[in-house]
């Protein structure tokens, strides 16, 4: 769950033109030479298991339902119904950050496993993976760090208020699918000009409100069916709720859990990177040391960072490694890799700690034309 899976974009209506590209050459030779060494030493870590994959998720998907019935079930504001709130939203926290595994998987590879995760999160949670298509470039160094970038935002390089309006956003993350799937998909369908609009402005799972970008053409057929089924999820509760199986109480608890589910999310991205970055574009290098690894072993770290999210340093230097092994090949890279290797000034000690950068950062940022605006401000076409 890489960024946070809503389109956020879907209300908003700023434009996103071209951001400075970084010079290739900019890539040295050294870093060069450091990446490969890096990745001698990971070689066969980038096998994926897909019995892992299936054990973990179904594992997952079990207990988030199990705490969600729970929660659903259990009196109000009752111990019990505390314990189903935190554990669902933990556990589908967790079952959803697959997505996060699916985008960077080949397209006819584990096939079953993405049906499935569709099935059993991604319609429920009006969630589906190919919303989050455009996670791959995330990983294009010529658009990391820029406006071009769906998932990422210049907080430390802004004032300290962008990051509170960022944490603003979190309970009206659910609200932003349903008017996604429930409103803005039907009239679509109905209106070919307003279509366009909606994939233009309304189909990326993005944290970067300015972000703007056409769904690719070659996945629209996927898009529309997942939107009828999202859609059909959504008129089977309305009819349910309007003959009283379902109550307007579970209709409220489950806005609830949702929003809790995404606002991990949507926090533990606040130290995913540093965020230092003005817009410009970023070599590949500099792509990777603006990711951090968060090495702590703490109860938080387990909660904030599953399914491998805790090595996004490693991560962003090698994508296709599969989440299982990050662990591995982490230890193999602090063994194995120089003292002074780049990779090393990646690791935070805990989650506060990379929190805490950004936060200073931030409030040292008083400028009035920060980074920030220069996100907002559309650039002349040329």
């Amino acid at each position: 769950m890489k960024a946070p899976i809503v389109p956020a974009a879907a209300l908003m209506n700023a434009p996103v033109d071209g951001a400075e590209l970084p010079d290739p050459a900019a890539d040295t030779a050294p870093h060069a030479e450091w990446r490969e060494d890096a990745r001698r030493l990971i070689g066969e870590l980038f096998q994926r298991s897909p019995a892992i994959y299936w054990v973990d998720f179904l594992a997952s998907t079990s207990l988030a339902w199990a705490f969600g019935a729970l929660y659903m079930l259990a009196d109000g504001w009752s111990a019990w119904q505390l314990v189903g709130l935190l554990g669902a939203s933990v556990f589908f926290f967790r079952a959803g950050t697959f997505i996060h595994e699916i985008v960077h998987m080949p397209a006819r590879q584990m096939v079953g496993f993405k049906r499935a995760w569709n099935a059993l999160i991604g319609i429920p949670l009006l969630m589906p993976w190919i919303m989050y298509r455009n996670h791959t470039e995330h990983h294009n160094h010529r658009l990391f760090g820029t406006p071009a970038d769906g998932e990422y935002l210049p907080l430390a390089s802004s004032p300290i208020g962008e990051t509170i309006k960022y944490l603003a956003q979190a309970p009206l993350l659910p609200l932003f699918q349903l008017v996604r799937f429930g409103v803005l998909a039907p009239l679509s369908w109905l209106f070919p000009r307003f279509r366009e609009w909606v994939l233009t402005r309304a189909s990326a799972a993005v944290s970067n409100p300015y972000y703007r970008k056409r769904f690719p053409r070659r996945d629209e057929r996927h898009l529309k069916m997942v939107e009828a089924l999202c859609f059909a999820y959504l008129v089977v509760l309305g009819v349910l709720t309007w003959r009283g199986v379902i109550e307007a109480r579970h209709l409220g608890r489950a806005y609830i859990l949702v929003a809790l589910t995404l606002a991990l999310n949507w926090v533990r991205n606040l130290a995913a990177h540093r965020y230092g970055n003005d817009g410009r574009g970023m070599t590949l290098a500099q792509q990777v040391e603006d990711s951090i690894n968060i090495t702590g072993q703490t109860w938080l770290t387990v909660v904030l960072f599953p399914v491998g999210l805790r090595y996004h340093a490693l991560h962003h230097m090698f994508p296709a490694l599969p989440y299982h092994n990050l662990g591995r090949a982490h230890q193999r890279l602090m063994e194995g890799l120089p003292a002074d290797s780049p990779y090393r000034s990646t690791n935070r000690a805990s989650f506060f700690a990379g929190v805490r950068e950004l936060w200073v950062s931030a409030r040292r940022t008083s400028r009035p034309q920060s980074s920030m605006q220069r996100w907002s401000a559309p650039t002349p076409r040329t």
